[in-house]
């Protein structure tokens, strides 16, 4: 049997169920509708985000994604979704894992298109700066501590390491 008490360290189910949740919608997704349930400040988690997200029936998670910085897993709670993985999607169930490395894993996307809803437990750094890439409208979001910056990929200026490098002094001398 479950406690349901809640101390620094631990969270019964019941104080998980009481938490109140946060609505989030991605503004770029108008089928985005996800609501939140932070669990990290709870625990004086300050590297890690950790949160219980329930995303209803016929509505989507986010947009399309991967990561530059911050790694992230899902384990699927209660629910049936389907997740969008590179190019392959696939359905998830109970106890199905996933989980994402940066800066290379692939983007990523779930879904809900069943009738109940869709309950994951999401985690994963929370490094405070984090560029968050959306390849399939090419477009990539900035964040940092103090803001969250839309950028359009093409109007943006591309650039190479070389850009930034300049001729060592000791190269123009002479031997």
């Amino acid at each position: 049997m479950a406690s349901q008490t809640s101390t620094a360290n631990h969270l019964s189910a019941a104080a998980v169920q009481s938490l109140e949740e946060v609505h989030i919608r991605h503004p770029l997704n108008p089928a985005s509708d996800v609501f939140l349930r932070r669990l990290a400040p709870i625990f004086g988690l300050q590297r890690l985000a950790l949160y219980v997200a329930r995303v209803p029936p016929g509505k989507e998670s986010f947009l399309f994604h991967r990561h530059e910085r911050d790694e992230e897993f899902l384990v699927i709670l209660s629910g049936h979704g389907r997740a969008e993985i590179g190019e392959d999607t696939i359905e998830v169930g109970p106890g199905d894992m996933m989980a994402f490395p940066a800066p290379y894993g692939p983007p990523h996307h779930l879904t809900n298109p069943f009738d109940d809803d869709l309950v994951y437990l999401m985690g994963g750094e929370s490094s405070g700066f984090d560029i968050a890439h959306f390849p399939k409208i090419n477009k990539q979001l900035i964040f940092s501590k103090t803001e969250i910056r839309l950028v359009d990929v093409e109007a943006s200026q591309k650039m190479s390491f070389a850009d930034w490098q300049t001729p060592s002094s000791t190269d123009d001398v002479e031997p």
